[in-house]
């Protein structure tokens, strides 16, 4: 029986500038599923993006051509990367934990919700919900500004008075539908195309006690039904700007008369395109924010 190939612990690093960092940084969770970290150079302004994850020799090349295919994704849009250096090298095991405990923080969304690693010690304030991620091989703690924007649409637009309900489309860790029904939110569902993701959304569910409060399920949002059996108050889609354009209909489609539809993952350069497609269907923006190079929005049916 042929032994099984045992993951290496790797970093993929991406040296790049403060105008382009937050493009880098979404390449690489993106491709890696994986939040990165980021380090700027005080003296030269040099910014280097990077994630740790596992990583058998025979997937490297598989990794390197899609970041690369990515930093061309991001000169497309209008960015310059540059110096756009990629690294990908081994990591000893005794140094990943600690790695990821300097990178990532506990995320506040006001006094409703805290995300946070499950090694942080910091404790709620009264009445905030509270939503633990481990770290584990495959990890997203909310840093990046479009999962902080949709974390707070999921708070302002709560009412606690009313049952309400969630689809989290393209669910990675499972952070959103998580804080989803930390703040209440139920029934709540979420798929990803990727069955690792699902798999770290599930174990991330037990983490917090929530077993049987979301439904999981690995899906294709380009392969959705357009005749649905539920409608959501609340649908959210963290996902590239393309998709949210190309299956515009599937996705307003689940969103029940008088809910919301919160959009990001999406370059302020392409928000326009997303926002025309929506429009286009009879959805105007609600609520809007822009946060370094990204852009992201609420709609609701006019």
């Amino acid at each position: 029986m042929a032994r099984p190939v045992k993951p290496i612990l790797r970093q993929v690093a991406i040296v790049t500038n403060d105008q382009a960092e937050d493009a880098v940084y979404a390449l690489i969770e993106r491709v890696t599923d994986v939040t990165p970290g980021i380090h700027t150079d005080v003296h030269t302004g040099v910014v280097t993006v990077s994630a740790f994850l596992p990583l058998p020799d025979s997937d490297v090349a598989n990794l390197r051509r899609d970041l690369r295919d990515g930093l061309r994704t991001v000169v497309d849009a209008g960015l310059d990367p540059a110096p756009a250096t990629l690294r990908i090298r081994k990591v000893p095991a005794r140094d990943w934990a600690e790695s990821w405990k300097r990178h990532f923080k506990p995320v506040a969304i006001g006094r409703q919700l805290l995300v946070k690693p499950t090694w942080n010690r910091r404790k709620p304030v009264v009445g905030q919900a509270v939503v633990l991620l481990d770290p584990g091989l495959s990890f997203g703690t909310g840093q990046h500004a479009t999962t902080r924007f949709c974390l707070a649409e999921l708070v302002r637009f709560r009412d606690p008075t009313q049952p309400q309900s969630l689809l989290d489309a393209g669910t990675g860790s499972g952070i959103l539908a998580l804080g989803a029904v930390a703040l209440g939110y139920s029934p709540v569902e979420g798929f990803d195309f990727d069955p690792d993701c699902v798999r770290t959304a599930v174990e991330n569910t037990a983490l917090n006690q929530m077993t049987g409060r979301v439904e999981w399920s690995v899906a294709d949002v380009t392969r959705l039904p357009r005749r649905v059996p539920a409608r959501f108050d609340v649908v959210c889609a963290n996902l590239m700007h393309d998709l949210l354009i190309g299956e515009a209909d599937r996705l307003v489609a689940r969103v029940k008369p008088g809910g919301l539809l919160v959009l990001a993952g999406i370059l302020a350069t392409q928000f326009p395109a997303v926002e025309a497609a929506y429009r286009a269907l009879g959805w105007n923006g609600v609520r809007t924010q822009v946060e370094g190079e990204w852009r992201s929005g609420s709609f609701a049916k006019s």
